[in-house]
């Protein structure tokens, strides 16, 4: 009998997908791929987040360096918020990630807060 070595998750994947699994962080950097946002635009674009729950987010991914804060002086003062090099690094795998799902995943599911469809067994 062999012995094998045992296995363990690679340690980077589990915090890329601690930090992007949490909700909104995946979906805020997609959507701000489109170009930099403003707080109203960004919650217009994202339905369903709250306001405290996006600016909880978007300081969370600006202290991770995805994204930075813009203020443009007014009057009237304009915020605007823009992806960073490595926040734009991310927009290939999440292209794919979003390929994969429209593909693979069944269009109501738990995470969209919808049942999932029955599946059939071959009997």
């Amino acid at each position: 009998m062999t012995e094998h070595e045992p296995r363990a998750c690679n340690a980077a994947l589990t915090r890329a997908f601690g930090f992007l699994g949490k909700r909104w962080n995946g979906v805020l950097l997609a959507t701000l791929g489109a170009g930099p946002m403003g707080f109203a635009e960004l919650k217009r674009a994202v339905a369903g987040i709250s306001d405290s729950m996006l600016s909880e987010r978007l300081t969370e991914l600006g202290h991770a360096g995805l994204l930075e804060r813009e203020v443009e002086p007014g009057p009237p003062v304009a915020v605007s918020y823009r992806l960073t090099e490595a926040g734009t690094a991310l927009l290939p795998a999440l292209q794919a990630l979003t390929r994969w799902a429209e593909g693979n995943l069944p269009a109501a599911c738990p995470a969209d807060g919808g049942p999932l469809p029955a599946v059939e067994r071959a009997h």
